[in-house]
């Protein structure tokens, strides 16, 4: 670990009272929650929850209408998307959002045109030691890659920089097993490096067995908040901060056990 990853690891970006609204409606409604360096942290809820909404809002992409993002005593909260990816704080939106028609290789050129050229040939040769099949397929366009590839590359897209702090939504929708038990891994591997991590994801299993601390969001809130221990070990807490409402699958399935390998589901889009 570098002296900056030690950096990383001690510290802690804090979202404080945020409330978005999109098409005059709120859909994230006073949310505070704490995300430490070098930890994973899940925020889990049901479909339309708000959780995409306040991943936008802390990078820039969607206006706040109150709160703050505070990271190093600063408050990122209204700065430009690229102010707030200079300060360390890279997000990973739903959708696997890179330039199709470009090559591997010239999505990751774009994703240090902002960095020294030095920094961003280390933070492309790390991203690719982190991913190696990417490497494989330097010369493809973004739109021939798998989906697993896909996320790879946004992931790696995410990491040239360098962040402190990586926002990721939806690590593993629309991927098939295989290639989310690649990811993990290399999930595990960021936050080993000192990076904190906010994980939406939408199997609750592959969450809570990677994080440290989680949160649920229901309705724009925050309805639970703890270890994430305690909703491995009481699936029954994981419930109740749902409320069951009609948009959360739940496949037929507890979070307990047996089919619930799989989790509570949710394909948010808010």
């Amino acid at each position: 670990m570098t002296p900056g990853d030690a950096q990383s690891s001690q510290s802690v970006l804090s979202l404080r009272e945020l409330t978005v609204a999109r098409g005059g409606r709120p859909v994230v409604r006073e949310v505070s929650l704490e995300v430490p360096g070098g930890e994973v942290t899940a925020l889990l809820g049901p479909n339309g929850a708000g959780k995409s909404s306040l991943v936008l809002a802390v990078g820039g992409v969607l206006a706040l209408q109150t709160g703050s993002v505070v990271l190093d005593g600063r408050d990122f909260a209204g700065r430009r998307p690229e102010r707030i990816r200079a300060a360390g704080i890279a997000i990973v939106p739903e959708g696997r959002r890179l330039l199709s028609e470009l090559t591997v290789e010239d999505n990751l050129r774009v994703a240090t045109y902002s960095l020294p050229r030095q920094q961003g040939q280390d933070g492309r040769t790390r991203a690719l030691e982190m991913f190696p099949e990417l490497s494989k397929r330097l010369a493809s366009p973004g739109r021939l890659l798998s989906g697993g590839e896909q996320q790879m590359l946004v992931l790696a897209q995410a990491l040239v920089s360098r962040p402190r702090f990586l926002l990721i939504d939806e690590l593993s929708l629309g991927l098939a097993p295989v290639i989310i038990n690649r990811l993990i891994p290399a999930i595990r591997e960021v936050a080993a490096a000192g990076i904190g991590v906010l994980l939406i994801e939408q199997f609750a299993t592959v969450a809570l067995g990677l994080a440290n601390r989680a949160y649920v969001m229901e309705g724009g809130r925050i309805q639970f908040s703890g270890l994430a221990s305690e909703l491995r070990e009481k699936p029954d807490l994981l419930h109740s901060a749902y409320l069951l409402r009609g948009s959360t699958r739940t496949d037929g399935a507890s979070v307990a056990g047996g089919p619930a390998q799989a989790g509570l589901r949710d394909g948010e889009r808010a």
